[in-house]
């Protein structure tokens, strides 16, 4: 399930909740129970784990993978 970010304008307060994609957003502040509480736009948070991943394949080297590996012919890579 995702985290969802939401932001109270009437009071300020910033939370995360926990819900299903089909949830229906909150639209009260749990805080102080203004409906001025709002979906935020967020980054993301997730990490390509397992073999074949550029983040595993190149973490230890300073550089991706070298031309002429296979794919990319005499002429370099498109």
């Amino acid at each position: 399930m995702p985290i969802y970010e939401y932001r109270c304008a009437a009071c300020g307060t910033q939370k995360e909740h926990l819900q299903k994609m089909s949830d229906e957003p909150i639209a009260q502040c749990p805080s102080c129970g203004s409906s001025d509480y709002a979906k935020q736009l967020s980054a993301a948070g997730f990490q390509l784990k397992g073999n074949g991943w550029y983040v595993t394949d190149f973490k230890n080297s300073g550089s991706g993978p070298a031309c002429g590996s296979g794919g990319c012919g005499s002429s370099g890579c498109a």
